[in-house]
């Protein structure tokens, strides 16, 4: 990216388009901040640089959700959870193409990207999804 850089979650989304995970890393302390926001919560530093993340990691925690959001009923059942990326962040989405009995902690994931299908009632961003690494 270039020019006059933004460090919100908009523009987060919109780097998924070109199928790459990246995270706001802050310029004065290092840490990086997925998804990426305007200020530092370790430093308060306003300046950021884009960095790419593994999209690869460990499942730290899953639920089933069978009750969803209007946006998401048609999905209902579905897994969503949080892994571990390999450098360590943390990151939630929902998990796919692994059986509900199959989902394990501590099993190898990694991120996959999918065209966001319109909808009235919710961004029209690209999503991701965990699937089995």
């Amino acid at each position: 990216m270039s020019g006059q850089e933004q460090f919100t979650i908009e523009q987060f989304y919109k780097c998924m388009n070109q199928r790459k995970l990246l995270g706001g890393k802050c310029k004065k302390c290092g840490k990086i901040h997925l998804p990426p926001r305007p200020l530092c919560d370790n430093c308060f530093s306003k300046e950021f640089e884009w960095t790419e993340v593994p999209t690869k990691g460990k499942l730290l925690t899953y639920t089933i959700i069978h009750i969803a959001p209007v946006q998401f009923q048609q999905l209902a059942p579905y897994a969503t959870g949080i892994i571990r990326l390999d450098n360590g962040l943390k990151l939630p989405g929902m998990i796919r193409d692994v059986p509900f009995d199959k989902l394990k902690i501590g099993m190898r994931l990694e991120i996959a990207f999918e065209a966001c299908t319109p909808t009235a009632q919710w961004p029209q961003w690209p999503r991701y999804y965990f699937k089995p690494a």
